[in-house]
């Protein structure tokens, strides 16, 4: 096996620490990093398989119907880099087909990454791979093995949304001062469509994304110092169109007070903690945000909807 593990030990705001400093602004707020723990990337999975959540579905047949358009983009012989990794499900769509020269996961749980990056290794045993336990959204540098040419950031999914525009675009930026002159970027987006679709997406009839960011308050109260009435609050997503994007609330049912530490906060009745922001782009949208970065437009693909997209970027 050609596996290497590089830790950069990312230092890991706590639960406590977020919740309280969330809690205290106005209006208040909860981190939608802490969503995946245990429970929660189990109630996520469950999320991609509901019928109204059409995100996997249009990017699987997206990926299915221009493999071979993209794979002749990336080049038999690039640098494949991925950002928030995860359980590199997706990245095998691409390995099944392809021979890049390295592949470079990386995500902020050391665990999680060594255990998937190691499964890589046993699957695809003539592959480099270097595995990258690192905060992306912070400031890093990626190791001198990682060769500086033929780099291509590979960032599926809708993850980007999660970034407020200019977040994005400094991100992106960073992606693009890693990826060298001859660097490029394979990037998922999705997409403004009508505001039925994207409200029944995030709302769903099962109440999995319900349950989703429910689970927020139920890792309060099983693993800090707190008080807190779980069935006093429920989920509402909806789309806001003067801003182009899902917010995720959950509303006070009640007037109530919640005690973390110590310290007590107090909840009018129909009062919200935000919990998560989900930005939608137009092709055009985005291929700005991505100009104004140092990225340039190079091929796109979409589903037969225009539900979502996929970006091959090139250095400009």
């Amino acid at each position: 096996m050609k596996f290497h593990f590089h830790d950069y030990h990312p230092v890991f705001e706590d639960l406590q620490t977020s919740v309280i400093n969330g809690l205290s602004q106005s209006p208040k707020q909860l981190h939608p990093k802490f969503f995946y723990d245990e429970a929660g990337s189990q109630l996520f999975d469950h999320i991609c398989d509901q019928v109204e959540y059409y995100v996997p579905d249009v990017e699987r047949d997206i990926f299915e119907s221009y493999a071979d358009e993209m794979i002749a983009c990336l080049g038999e012989d690039c640098h494949i880099i991925e950002p928030g990794a995860g359980s590199s499900k997706k990245i095998r769509f691409l390995l099944d087909r392809m021979n890049p020269a390295m592949y470079v996961p990386m995500d902020i749980s050391a665990e999680h990454l060594r255990a998937s990056a190691q499964g890589l290794s046993e699957d695809y045993p003539i592959l480099p791979i270097h595995a990258i336990c690192v905060d992306h959204t912070k400031p890093y540098e990626l190791p001198t093995e990682i060769p500086t040419n033929k780099r291509v950031f590979f960032y599926p999914g809708s993850s980007l949304g999660n970034f407020d525009p200019l977040g994005a675009i400094n991100f992106l930026q960073d992606l693009h001062n890693k990826a060298g002159e001859d660097g490029a970027l394979l990037i998922g987006i999705d997409t403004k469509k009508p505001v039925d679709v994207l409200n029944r997406a995030y709302n769903d009839a099962a109440g999995s994304t319900a349950a989703f960011n429910l689970n927020l308050l139920k890792r309060i109260q099983n693993e800090l110092d707190a008080d807190v009435n779980i069935d006093g609050f429920y989920h509402q997503a909806f789309y806001n169109t003067d801003l182009g994007r899902i917010e995720m609330h959950l509303f006070s049912r009640e007037k109530q007070s919640l005690r973390v530490n110590g310290k007590h906060f107090h909840f009018e009745a129909a009062e919200s903690i935000h919990t998560e922001n989900s930005y939608k782009y137009t092709v055009e949208e985005f291929q700005a945000l991505a100009w104004e970065a140092g990225w340039k437009g190079d091929k796109l693909w979409q589903d037969d909807k225009q539900y979502f997209s996929v970006h091959f970027l090139k250095s400009r």
